[in-house]
């Protein structure tokens, strides 16, 4: 198969030939929508460092995630800012909760919205971290119980998918046992398996106000230079319950993306971080970069490394460009 005998631009020759044989297909039925929701009514509060993302009382909660549906995106992650933070993170599992709340609105005017809920105590929480903290340490295994009291209040207010992102060790099996037990079994457990310690959390602890009060995420969220060990990690998850594993950031680690879905076969998301959403979001407002045509080239890399699923801030706009 040797030029002139073969000849690759023949493919390449109208608009139809290449629709035809694109090998990588993106739709609305692979994202999903994160969303922060807040206390109060009719807050809309800007994210400075995420342009067009806003922090989100309940009424205005409603109107994005109809106006997601209508763009035909099927499901919402949702990430809570409450009012009230302490040492024990009270308010993660708090029935009446922002999150709980948030849901419970969400299905019962969009019942067949597809809704996830972040689990993890870092917005809750008055130091920032993501587990119960002793002496300066985050201790693993006192976490695993608030972990699994938050993911059952989110269950009972009517979450299809809960998503456990603390990086905690064992998480997924506390959080399984503890569905199961209040007959749960149909909950959906989407693990963030390899979550790495990144510097694309910028944004999104400004949007979350979750910045650590002291030292750093280092001991339990992952060393961007390890691969290997995040299929370790998405195995893990798989063996304590998760139906989906999760790749975070997503841009940076597609080589992690490829490998973990080769190596599992599992369902896969990937997530399209504030981090990665600022940076095209600058670049385009100074001129730079073409945004359309760079996000639709981002989200196409994701999918095409392997993700079955994609988390992104620029679903909305995805899905106008895709028409």
């Amino acid at each position: 198969m040797y030029y002139p005998t073969y000849r690759m631009r023949r493919l390449r020759r109208t608009p139809a030939l290449r629709r035809m044989l694109r090998e990588t297909t993106l739709a609305p039925d692979d994202l999903i929508y994160p969303l922060f929701v807040t206390h109060g009514e009719k807050v809309r509060n800007p994210i400075s460092s995420m342009p067009g993302c806003a922090k989100l009382s309940i009424g205005n909660l409603l109107a994005e995630v109809r106006e997601a549906k209508d763009l035909g995106i099927p499901a919402v992650l949702l990430f809570g800012i409450p009012t009230h933070k302490d040492a024990a993170a009270t308010s993660a599992y708090d029935s009446e909760g922002i999150v709980q709340m948030a849901v419970k609105a969400i299905k019962d005017d969009m019942p067949e919205m597809v809704v996830v809920t972040d689990v993890c105590l870092c917005e809750y929480m008055d130091h920032g971290h993501c587990g119960v903290v002793q002496d300066g340490e985050v201790l693993n295994d006192v976490t695993l119980e608030l972990l699994a009291k938050m993911a059952l209040t989110h269950a009972e207010a009517g979450a299809d998918i809960v998503a456990p992102s603390d990086m905690m060790d064992g998480r997924v099996a506390a959080i399984r046992n503890a569905l199961d037990e209040d007959n749960f079994t149909d909950t959906v457990i989407m693990a963030y398996s390899a979550k790495f310690a990144s510097a694309f959390y910028g944004p999104f602890r400004e949007a979350a106000e979750s910045a650590p009060a002291f030292g750093d995420r280092l001991s339990y969220q992952m060393d961007p230079a390890n691969g290997e060990e995040a299929v370790r990690e998405a195995l893990l998850d798989i063996e304590e319950g998760a139906d989906i594993i999760m790749v975070k950031p997503a841009l940076p680690y597609l080589d992690v993306v490829k490998v973990i879905k080769q190596e599992t076969k599992f369902p896969l998301a990937a997530y399209n971080v504030s981090g990665e959403y600022a940076m095209l979001k600058a670049a385009a407002a100074n001129g730079w970069l073409d945004e359309q045509r760079c996000v639709m080239e981002a989200m196409n890399s994701i999918k095409r490394a392997g993700a079955d699923l994609i988390i992104t801030y620029h679903a909305k706009d995805v899905c106008r460009w895709l028409g």
